[in-house]
């Protein structure tokens, strides 16, 4: 049997190397194309707007304050809507942010309270 000569196993150990290279070089290159799509605007904005709807906290949260503005924009519209006195929009402006940060503030209880009154009122409906 003939052995090998160093050259033959350098050579060898060359190409090894060479193919590790190569296959480590495509790895890096696949993983900072993930990256770079994952960094983009419009992948950030999905991966936020994903784990805001994704949780369950951050949802109440947000139906709190969307009840909140919509409550006091509606106290803004009924107190001064078609008003031309500056000191009755200053009010209703102030109304408006009042009523809403009460209203996010305890936005449970009057959840809580105004399905109660619907429960009551359909079930008179029925009577």
């Amino acid at each position: 049997m003939k052995s090998k000569n160093e050259t033959d196993s350098l050579n060898e150990l060359i190409i090894l190397e060479e193919q590790q290279y190569d296959m480590q070089l495509e790895l890096l290159k696949e993983q900072f194309h993930v990256a770079y799509e994952s960094l983009r605007p419009i992948n950030l904005i999905k991966s936020v707007f994903h784990e805001v709807t994704a949780s369950p906290e951050i949802k109440n949260d947000l139906a709190n304050n969307v009840i909140g503005l919509g409550t006091g924009f509606l106290s803004k519209k009924l107190m001064a809507d078609g008003s031309h006195s500056p000191l009755r929009k200053m009010i209703g402006t102030v109304a408006q942010f009042a009523i809403a940060n009460l209203v996010s503030k305890h936005s449970d209880t009057i959840k809580t309270i105004a399905g109660n009154l619907l429960k009551h009122f359909f079930n008179k409906q029925k009577n």
